[in-house]
C-alpha cells in the first residue's frame, strides 16, 4: 500500500451498512472533515428536476463551460446526498472546467432499485430537454461518478442506450461497483481491505436489489450485449473489491467496439483519495477532471 494512505487507515470508520441511518450519519461526518474546496470560480445552483418524485440537483458552473456531466454519489447505494458529494462535485467542475449536476437520488434500502435508476435517468433527460436554457450543448452531455455513482453511470449508460434516449457522450466510472455476483478474485479475497471489503459490498447489494433478482439494469455487468456504448474512462484501485469486475468490464467493452481509458492505481484502496495529502490522490482527483475535459471538448 501506498505509505501516505496506509498512514491514514486507522482514521477511517468501519462501516458494516447493517444500519444504514447510522452510517448515513457517519459518512456525513466524514465527508464533513474533507477540505473545502475552492468555489470562486463556480456558480453553483440548487434546483429541483420534475419526475415522480421529484429529483433535487445542484448544478455547479464554471464560467464558459459548455458540456455537462450528470454525477451520482458514492455511498453504496444507502449514503451519500448533495452536501456529502459537495466537495467532490465542486472539485470536479473546477478541474474540467464542465457544468456538473450532482444528482440527490433516493436511497436505498427504503427505495431500492430502480429507484435510484429512475432518479438519474429522470435528470439526464431533463438536462437533455433544457439544454438550451441550462447553456449546456446537448451533444456534449456525460455521466459519471464514484463507487455506488459510478455503477449508476455504467447502468445509466445502457438504459440510455436500449431506450434510445439523450445521446450520452462519455462514462466516467471511478471504482464502479458493476457486478452483484462477487465471483471475482478480488471480491473473493479482499474482505478485510480499508473501508470498502467484501461484507459491505455484499450488504450494499443486499439493500439496493431489495430482494430481486439483478438485472443489467441494475447490475452492468450482467448485460450480455455492451456494442454502442459512450467512450469510458474506468479508474480502479488496486486493494478494492470492485477491481477485477471493473477490468473486466473495460475489456468487454473494448471487445465489444468501445473506445476505454483504463487505469489500475497501484497501492490505493477504495475510495483513498479522499487522503487529499497522498500525492497518488492529487494524482486521481486531477486525472479525473483532465479527462472529462478532453472528453467534452469541441
Amino acid at each position: 500500500m501506498d505509505p501516505e494512505l496506509e498512514a491514514f487507515i486507522p482514521l477511517f470508520p468501519r462501516a458494516d451498512l447493517t444500519d444504514p441511518v447510522t452510517e448515513r450519519k457517519n459518512f456525513a461526518d466524514l465527508a464533513a472533515a474533507v477540505p473545502a474546496p475552492d468555489v470562486t470560480g463556480l456558480d453553483i445552483e440548487d434546483r429541483t428536476v420534475p419526475a415522480d418524485p421529484d429529483v433535487p440537483v445542484r448544478i455547479y458552473r464554471p464560467r464558459e463551460a459548455q458540456g455537462a456531466v450528470i454525477w451520482l454519489h458514492g455511498g453504496g447505494f444507502v449514503m451519500g446526498d448533495l452536501e456529502t458529494e459537495h466537495p467532490w462535485a465542486a472539485r470536479m467542475a473546477d478541474l474540467s472546467g464542465t457544468v456538473v449536476i450532482s444528482v440527490g437520488y433516493r436511497l436505498a434500502p427504503e427505495h431500492p432499485y430502480p429507484a435510484a435508476l429512475d432518479d438519474a435517468y429522470a435528470v439526464l433527460a431533463w438536462t437533455a430537454e433544457q439544454a438550451a436554457g441550462l447553456g449546456i450543448d446537448p451533444e456534449r452531455i456525460a455521466v459519471g461518478g464514484h463507487s455506488a455513482g459510478a455503477g449508476l453511470a455504467a447502468a445509466l449508460a445502457l438504459r440510455a442506450r436500449d431506450r434510445q434516449g439523450p445521446p450520452v457522450r462519455y462514462q466516467l466510472l471511478n471504482q464502479p461497483g458493476l457486478d452483484d455476483r462477487q465471483e471475482t478474485w478480488s471480491q473473493r479475497h479482499f474482505t478485510d481491505t480499508p473501508w470498502m471489503n467484501r461484507d459491505k459490498v455484499t450488504a450494499s447489494w443486499r439493500h439496493y436489489l431489495g430482494g430481486t433478482p439483478a438485472t443489467p439494469d441494475a447490475a452492468p455487468a450482467r448485460a450480455a450485449d455492451l456494442s454502442g456504448l459512450p467512450a469510458a474512462y474506468i479508474a480502479t484501485a488496486e486493494l478494492c473489491p470492485n477491481r477485477d469486475e471493473d477490468i473486466t468490464y473495460a475489456l468487454r467493452l473494448l471487445q465489444a467496439g468501445v473506445s476505454v481509458e483504463l487505469h489500475q492505481w497501484p497501492g490505493t484502496f477504495h475510495g483513498s483519495q479522499a487522503i487529499l495529502s497522498a500525492e497518488v490522490s492529487q494524482r486521481q482527483i486531477a486525472e479525473l477532471g483532465a479527462v472529462l475535459r478532453r472528453a467534452l471538448a469541441e
